[in-house]
């Protein structure tokens, strides 16, 4: 044993390794919930919690089948498959309760701006704009139907009349096409 005459510091080491790991799982059952790792990597009483929260999004099937019109003018344009909700906001209890509760128009000024401010990141075939230059701060429903926003489009044909775009809406400028610079 004279190979361990010297070794006294690494028991010491080793002790103190040890103790340490203890303290860890001991820190641990009290920080980690009871819960964790039911389902995988994830605290399982996290489903019970969610669940018993209330409902906040009604789904656009809800919206549509009151309101049919909307859906025929939003059916004929490009906004067909973006749900209800993603612009008009939660509406589980103007569903519920469509007398009493009446949801707030957006502003279209910032809400379209959210999806159509011209990025080279997006689509060069996505309708892209610079709000600024564009329509100068005045809101898009003055120009366009948010439920098919082809300028000048009749919301409930689609139909474009031949001169409705003349001048405001002219052939994509090449150099911004896809995105602004």
């Amino acid at each position: 044993m004279k190979f361990l005459k010297d070794a006294g510091h690494l028991f010491r080491f080793a002790g103190l390794f040890v103790l340490a790991f203890l303290i860890f799982l001991v820190v641990r059952g009290y920080v980690v919930p009871k819960t964790f790792g039911e389902y995988g990597h994830y605290r399982g009483a996290t489903i019970v919690e969610i669940a018993a929260r209330p409902v906040k999004y009604a789904g656009h099937q809800v919206c549509e089948n009151c309101h049919t019109d909307v859906v025929a003018a939003k059916n004929l344009g490009q906004h067909a498959h973006v749900n209800c909700e993603a612009c008009h906001g939660p509406l589980a209890n103007h569903a519920n309760d469509p007398a009493s509760v009446t949801p707030a128009l957006p502003d279209t000024a910032v809400l379209c701006a959210r999806c159509h401010t011209a990025s080279a990141a997006k689509p060069k075939n996505f309708s892209q704009v610079d709000p600024a230059d564009h329509s100068g701060g005045v809101p898009c429903q003055t120009c366009h139907n948010p439920h098919n926003p082809t300028p000048g489009a009749d919301p409930a044909t689609g139909a474009m009349p031949p001169a409705a775009t003349a001048g405001t809406h002219a052939a994509p400028d090449p150099k911004t096409a896809g995105g602004a610079k």
